[in-house]
């Protein structure tokens, strides 16, 4: 009788082990980057689609690792995480006159290697870059301590070789 007490808990304990397991298999706290899918229209839904399959499998040292949910519309690198989301709104800034002209501080227009962007800084220290120029809007987030520039370069070769120029509908 005392061997079959000493059991019981074991055999309980099982079942209790296998969700703990399952739960922590499945959870998104493993550190994972996460981004808020874009849903533009269904031509910039395409040209997203076929940037996705020219992104470089590597951006500033680090490797790509997507965010979830998993989409054509979002690609990432590394941790902290490099977010590109393809088919985002027109930022508010590209149409403020301050930006345009040099007078806001957090946000300013430039260019790298043949792709025009916005660039603002956020609360967190990072920068969020928006393309310019382009039939559909790019953004990419960069966190702070990674060098935006080098983010920027190995991006462009994909934004231009898949996002035309023009201005985005």
């Amino acid at each position: 009788m005392n061997s079959f007490r000493h059991r019981r808990p074991v055999v309980l304990g099982l079942p209790a082990l296998a969700v703990l397991i399952t739960a922590a298999g499945c959870s998104s706290a493993d550190g994972g980057a996460s981004a808020a899918v874009p849903s533009p229209g269904a031509k910039a839904t395409g040209l997203c689609r076929n940037l996705d399959k020219v992104l470089p499998a590597e951006v500033d040292g680090a490797d790509r690792d997507d965010p979830s949910p998993a989409s054509a519309l979002t690609a990432g690198w590394g941790d902290p995480a490099i977010i590109l989301r393809c088919g985002v709104e027109r930022p508010p800034k590209m149409l403020d006159p301050k930006v345009a002209e040099g007078h806001d501080p957090d946000a300013v227009p430039g260019g790298v290697e043949g792709v025009r962007w916005l660039m603002e800084k956020r609360d967190d220290g990072g920068y969020r870059f928006t393309s310019a120029l382009r039939r559909v809007y790019v953004e990419v987030d960069v966190p702070e301590g990674r060098d935006s520039s080098g983010v920027l370069i190995d991006l462009a070769p994909a934004i231009k070789k898949a996002i035309p120029e023009g201005i985005a509908d």
